[in-house]
């Protein structure tokens, strides 16, 4: 016979789906693992939210307390009046999820957007971080993809038609050639409709649609910190793994290699035929990788 699992087993594998009140705000977060496990803290991308872990965190949840929020205006949280829907913003409130729930000291997760919101909270409190798991978050402007080249122009020349394009992106059809990118058709069929149709079932108002064109516009102010992102790189050497799909029109591999230019140490896998959306479609090799890396994280670091 079979044995069956504990019920206290079981329990920690699920992810709890869970509503913060900070500072007045709605916080939407999903949460898996034992609470007094070693944290794993993950922001989420563009144009995505926490449903982007939904199949990472029940896979480490046997060893690891995982936490992944909603920003405000994403997901299921609320989008307040009065906040800054910038990548300061976004770090600052990070910051106060992660003291709200009390995560003191943790491994952070850094994708797309994630990147650089989650490497500002890193430079406010490096003390604060145990390790990094990077997964294509760009950080080298040199080694960006073509697929930035329309940002680009419009950065360099900002015009209402330039703008125009940014803000037919960020629709339906936008959405999902954000989620297909650049893999192959067969990779493709691996990634579900559910993504862009509930991502962008959640942007069905004109407030949110303009917060999702402002970050992009962002951008160009944030390549301004990616000399501070490496510098914190450099200065710090935290523990990191670097693990990407170099099928991505935005951060190919020269992206992911950049990254050792300042982080020498890292632990650097390519999986070949993934894109940007890899915990859709090679979710069992990214977390092998995960789970190895943190297994040899030293105690207390």
């Amino acid at each position: 016979m079979v044995p069956t699992p504990s019920l206290n087993v079981a329990a920690n594998r699920a992810v709890r789906h869970r509503t913060l009140d900070l500072d007045g705000l709605k916080i939407f977060y999903r949460e898996a693992g034992p609470a007094d496990a070693p944290v794993l803290l993950l922001p989420h991308g563009y144009p995505c939210s926490s449903y982007q872990y939904r199949n990472l965190m029940p896979a480490l949840a046997d060893r690891w307390h995982s936490v992944a929020p909603d920003f405000p205006g994403f997901g299921y949280s609320d989008t307040p009046a009065e906040f800054a829907f910038d990548f300061d913003g976004y770090a600052d409130f990070l910051d106060r999820f992660a003291e709200a729930l009390g995560l003191h000291r943790f491994v952070l997760y850094l994708h797309d957007y994630g990147s650089q919101i989650g490497l500002r909270l890193a430079i406010r409190s490096p003390d604060r971080i145990r390790g990094l798991i990077i997964q294509n978050g760009d950080i080298y402007e040199d080694a960006l993809g073509p697929k930035y080249a329309g940002l680009k122009a419009y950065f360099a020349a900002p015009s209402a038609e330039k703008r125009h394009a940014l803000e037919s992106a960020v629709s339906e059809h936008g959405f999902r050639d954000e989620f297909l990118n650049q893999v192959s058709a067969e990779v493709a069929e691996r990634i579900s409709p559910d993504l862009w149709q509930l991502n962008w079932a959640l942007l069905q108002t004109a407030r949110r649609r303009e917060i999702m064109v402002g970050l992009m516009e962002g951008l160009k102010e944030n390549l301004a910190w990616f000399p501070r992102y490496q510098a914190y790189l450099r200065e710090h050497q935290p523990a990191t793994l670097i693990v990407w799909g170099p099928q991505d029109g935005y951060m190919p591999e020269a992206s992911a290699r950049a990254y050792l230019r300042d982080l020498p140490d890292a632990e650097l896998h390519l999986l070949p035929d993934a894109g940007h959306w890899a915990l859709e479609t090679h979710l069992d090799a990214v977390v092998e990788r995960i789970r190895a890396f943190l297994a040899r994280l030293p105690e207390g670091r």
